[in-house]
């Protein structure tokens, strides 16, 4: 197992993760069942706030996985909300407000049932990205505070996504400088490292003889001040801020090896 793989498996109780996604929604539907299957396997309650499409998607790999989905639903250890009709609930003026969402979400935690006291919940929800997707950057990070002003309060994990390219001009540090500081981890979209491999691969290929010392350079001036990040996403952070003349040529190098090598990374993580 992976260290990612145990990130999801066994989120500190006041972890605020998030994985980013864009064209591969596999990845966050294997991530998440993960997450969620880990929790089911212990006796945590399970609160998904997500997309109708991705909470069908989350509830069949659950069942791929082993879990009995309606069984849960029923006895209350497992609960879906919309994530569109819960945000409405406490949105004012184009903002969250935080006495409606603290009731309306804490409402949906009460519905939720772990199997002993022993037992933790674990909460996934999707409204902080429909707020990004609809460029409403604050009112997603305000929501983001106050899921960590929540999460101060109680004792539970929380799971974010949002469908942002990696290799997009998106993904730099002056645009996700406030989410990265939101979150505990940014989780990557596959475990097995494939990212950063690509990048080297890119990094060589355009850079040639002067590849070496970019990453001894790298590697001696990576230090993120945010979200624990996985090396190859910290790597994209790094090059767009530092080297943003040969930034794009070597991340859409970075892309065509990253997607040959992803039909290999998920015959490796069903193995």
């Amino acid at each position: 197992m992976s260290p990612w793989d145990k990130v999801l498996a066994t989120p500190d109780p006041q972890g605020h993760l998030f994985q980013l996604y864009q064209a591969d929604e596999q990845a966050l539907i294997r991530n998440v069942s993960h997450y969620l299957w880990e929790g089911y396997k212990r006796g945590d309650g399970l609160l998904v706030i997500a997309g109708a499409e991705h909470s069908q998607a989350f509830r069949r790999q659950l069942e791929v996985l082993g879990a009995n989905t309606q069984a849960a639903i029923r006895d209350g250890s497992l609960a879906f909300f919309d994530a569109q009709a819960t945000l409405s609930r406490f949105m004012t003026g184009g903002q969250p407000d935080w006495d409606r969402f603290e009731s309306v979400v804490r409402s949906a935690m009460g519905q939720v049932r772990q199997k002993d006291n022993h037992a933790g919940l674990r909460a996934y929800g999707e409204m902080v990205g429909i707020l990004w997707n609809a460029r409403q950057f604050s009112a997603a990070i305000h929501l983001e505070q106050f899921w960590n002003k929540l999460l101060t309060r109680s004792s539970f994990s929380l799971f974010c996504a949002y469908a942002i390219d990696v290799f997009g001009k998106e993904f730099q540090v002056g645009a996700l400088d406030a989410l990265l500081c939101a979150h505990t981890h940014l989780v990557p979209a596959e475990t097995a490292g494939n990212l950063e491999a690509a990048i080297d691969r890119a990094i060589e290929d355009i850079l040639g003889p002067r590849a070496d010392g970019l990453k001894l350079l790298i590697k001696a001036n990576y230090r993120p001040a945010w979200a624990v990040l996985p090396a190859g996403e910290g790597v994209v952070l790094w090059l767009r801020n530092n080297l943003p003349d040969q930034a794009e040529k070597i991340l859409d190098r970075a892309r065509q090896h990253y997607q040959a090598l992803q039909p290999i990374a998920a015959l490796v993580q069903e193995s």
